[in-house]
């Protein structure tokens, strides 16, 4: 300052006046603001280039705005949403089983809401089983879906009942279901234990009960007799007066059969040959009338001899018949 109290040099420097002199360090304010306004420019370019694509967008969203949505989209969308959320929630409290069937249950409504709801159902070969048995079995609800139907899964519920021998599903998109059944026939009726049961040709309990209309089906008796019945029977068919005379099939230690007749004669049959054993019974019969005696049983176990027993009346009324003539006998001595 000088003496009045003034400054030597002006506040603001300018040209040559605000140089410094050589060998003064040089000052970087001047390339400070040149990297500031490279940094305002850079940054005005690409909030530049996001406000294109901000203004491309909206230009888009309203063209897609004015677009027909699908039905159905809005409540799939909301299941997708929901169901999200659910998903963390059940993973975090183990609760997984529950959220598979909810998952389940809301894959089938959004299915159902966009075509796929099964409306027309065609079921054919049920007898024994129910329609409303064979729908309940395969899962088919009325919630159920036809796009997210398990076929193999439904088949094979179905079989798990012993009265359907084979099912099949045909999925007709967008709404049709076909179901064919193949069902058992009742074939015999299997006596173990006491209880009686009605089975099929192949063995299958189909019943652990009796109806009256299946009194009339033949009867096999003991351990296996159900696995061996049909090709057993079918051998005694050949055989129609035996078969008429036929009132139970025994399977004695699973190794060999007992004919019981309704006239209250026991037959005992070989292990092996069968029908060679029948066809003496029936030869015997014919010639002898055998089948029409007082007897209780006859045995074919040997294949060179037969052996009859007689009944009881028979065997009192030969008893005293010997008995008879032992006493005339020692009379006339």
């Amino acid at each position: 300052m000088d003496g009045g109290g003034r400054l030597d040099q002006p506040l603001r420097r300018s040209g040559q006046s605000a140089a410094k002199p050589a060998g003064a360090p040089v000052d970087d304010e001047p390339d400070s603001a040149r990297v500031r306004s490279k940094r305002r420019h850079h940054r005005q370019k690409r909030f530049g280039r996001f406000a294109d694509f901000r203004r491309l967008g909206a230009r888009w969203g309203a063209k897609f705005a004015r677009l027909p949505l699908p039905q159905g989209l809005g409540v799939a969308g909301s299941i997708l949403i929901v169901g999200g959320a659910l998903g963390y929630g059940a993973v975090a409290g183990q609760h997984v089983p529950a959220l598979m069937d909810w998952v389940k249950g809301a894959r089938d409504v959004a299915a159902n809401s966009v075509g796929f709801r099964i409306s027309k159902i065609s079921i054919t070969g049920e007898k024994e089983v129910s329609r409303e048995e064979v729908l309940t079995t395969a899962g088919v609800t009325g919630r159920a879906s036809l796009l997210f139907l398990d076929a193999d899964a439904a088949r094979t519920q179905l079989m798990a009942n012993p009265w359907v021998a084979d099912a099949a599903l045909l999925k007709l998109y967008p709404d049709r279901l076909q179901i064919t059944i193949t069902e058992r026939l009742a074939f015999a009726l299997w006596q173990k234990d006491g209880r009686l049961a009605v089975i099929a040709d192949d063995g299958t309990v189909l019943e652990p009960f009796v109806e009256d209309r299946y009194l009339n089906l033949p009867l096999v008796v003991g351990p296996g007799a159900a696995r061996e019945a049909k090709d057993f029977l079918a051998i005694v068919d050949r055989y129609s007066d035996i078969r008429s005379l036929l009132r139970a099939s025994i399977l004695v230690a699973e190794r060999r059969w007992d004919l019981h007749l309704s006239n209250g004669i026991d037959v005992q049959l070989p292990e092996t040959n069968v029908a060679q054993a029948l066809d003496r019974l029936v030869a015997l019969d014919r010639d002898k009338k055998l089948l029409s005696r007082d007897i209780s049983m006859v045995d074919l176990r040997l294949p060179d001899r037969v052996s009859v027993r007689l009944s009881d009346a028979a065997a009192a009324a030969r008893d005293e018949a010997l008995q008879s003539k032992k006493k005339k006998k020692g009379g006339d001595a």
